[in-house]
C-alpha cells in the first residue's frame, strides 16, 4: 500500500472524529441501515476523494457542502471523476440538512432506488 494511500485513509479516520454538526445529523439518519435498509458508509476513500457518505450496493455518494463548495469547479471535477468511476453524486448543503432532513432522506432513497435519476439542479 502506497503512502498516499495511507495517508488518505487516515484522513478520513481523522475525518470521522470530527464531523460537521450536518454530516452528524444525516450519519444519525444513515447509520445502521435507518434509512431503507441501505447501508451507508462515512468518510469513505475513493480514488484521491474521500466521500461524505456512500452506498456501494446504491453506488451513490452523497456529500454534505458549506458555503464553500458554492460554484466550485474543483467539486465538478470531482464529481465527473467520481461518475467515471461508476458512481452517481448527490450534494446537499448544509442548512438543507438541518433545516429539511426527511426531505433529504426522501431524496436519497429515490436516487437509491431509480439510478437514472440525475442532480444537475445544482
Amino acid at each position: 500500500m502506497g503512502k498516499d494511500v495511507r495517508r488518505l485513509r487516515a484522513f478520513a479516520r481523522e475525518m470521522r472524529g470530527n464531523p460537521t454538526q450536518a454530516e452528524e445529523r444525516l450519519w444519525g439518519a444513515l447509520r445502521n441501515r435507518r434509512l431503507d435498509m441501505l447501508k451507508f458508509r462515512r468518510q469513505v476513500p475513493i480514488g484521491p476523494y474521500i466521500a461524505d457518505f456512500v452506498c456501494m450496493e446504491a453506488k451513490l455518494i452523497v456529500e454534505v457542502d458549506g458555503t464553500q463548495h458554492a460554484e466550485s469547479r474543483r467539486d465538478s471535477l470531482r464529481d465527473t471523476d467520481l461518475e467515471a468511476r461508476g458512481f452517481r453524486v448527490l450534494r446537499f448543503w448544509n442548512d438543507e440538512v438541518m433545516r429539511e432532513l426527511d426531505s433529504v432522506c426522501a431524496t436519497i432513497i429515490a436516487f437509491s432506488r431509480d439510478a437514472s435519476l440525475r442532480q444537475d439542479w445544482r
